[in-house]
């Protein structure tokens, strides 16, 4: 390496050199004792990496796991609940089933013909049913005509509910809710059954198929009575509207021939006014014709005589 010198000049005009060499020899030499020693650093880490257990990675790894694995699995909760959720919001009460008040009313009346020493499966004497007898096979008609609608709910919703759960497109709650309707509507099914053989034996063969016919005719008949209505409104609506409109023509034709009238009143005072003014211009035409003639005359005479 080459020594660098430093000019200096002298009053005299003279100029030295002084070697600054030295000096930037001894600075390097400082800073090179300055540096740390990178060498020694790297070995220290490579000893720390080599002496972790590797248990500790095995660990950290399984943690990693675990987080990953409690998150997939709450996000999937979520997910199933939304569904759920989804489910129960589109179907609504669709299941929440009732027995009609027909249940209660026969037991009701069971207790009644009971208290009055009637007994189950007493036969009819002299083939003609007796009081209890014919209240208590009524009662028992009425409640199974009113259980129809949900027998007929539950079998228009079987074959798709059990189509649904075996595809797993519902959710577990609307699947229950559905058993448990069906349950119910199955259970009030027998005991109507068994209360039917009591009142009459083997009338549970035929007591649903007469229910379904005598609610077919009710229903008819509530329909004819509703069309019935219907068409009894829409007869008084027509009535009320031909009605209307012959007011609305009398009006009319009215309002034409009053229009006309008074268009024709208004013709003749025109014309009348008309030949009035007519009347009058003619009369200040011929007063103003006389008082002309009168100048005119008073005047020539004055003239012929002077």
């Amino acid at each position: 390496m080459s020594t660098a010198e430093e000019a200096t000049v002298n009053p005299d005009g003279s100029t030295t050199f002084n070697d600054a060499g030295g000096a930037d020899s001894a600075g390097a030499g400082a800073a090179g004792e300055d540096m740390p020693n990178m060498d020694g650093a790297e070995e220290t880490a490579e000893e720390i990496v080599k002496g972790t257990d590797p248990a500790l990675f095995l660990a950290l790894a399984v943690l990693a796991f675990a987080v990953i694995f409690v998150f997939l699995q709450l996000r999937k909760k979520k997910k199933n609940a939304e569904v759920d959720d989804f489910f129960s919001n589109l179907d609504g009460d669709k299941f929440n089933l009732k027995l009609p008040a027909a249940v209660d009313e026969y037991y009701e009346v069971k207790g009644k013909v009971e208290a009055d020493g009637w007994e189950p499966g007493q036969a009819v004497q002299g083939g003609q049913p007796s009081p209890h007898h014919r209240a208590l096979a009524q009662a028992l008609m009425k409640r199974c005509i009113a259980d129809i609608p949900i027998v007929n709910h539950i079998q228009r919703e079987s074959a798709g509910m059990n189509k649904l759960y075996s595809q797993s497109m519902c959710s577990v709650k609307q699947w229950k809710s559905y058993q448990a309707a069906e349950a119910l509507v199955s259970s009030e099914v027998e005991e109507v059954r068994a209360e039917a053989d009591e009142i009459e034996p083997g009338w549970s063969q035929a007591v649903w198929r007469q229910a379904m016919q005598y609610h077919n005719m009710l229903k008819q008949k509530e329909e004819q009575a509703k069309s019935q209505a219907i068409a009894q409104q829409k007869a008084i609506a027509d009535k009320k509207r031909a009605e209307d409109d012959k007011k609305a023509a009398e009006k009319a034709r009215y309002d034409a021939i009053k229009q006309k009238v008074d268009d024709e009143k208004a013709r003749i005072a025109n014309a009348e006014k008309t030949a009035e003014e007519l009347l009058k211009q003619e009369a200040r035409e011929k007063d103003s014709k006389k008082a002309f003639s009168g100048k005119a005359g008073s005047g020539m005479k004055k003239g012929f005589l002077g």
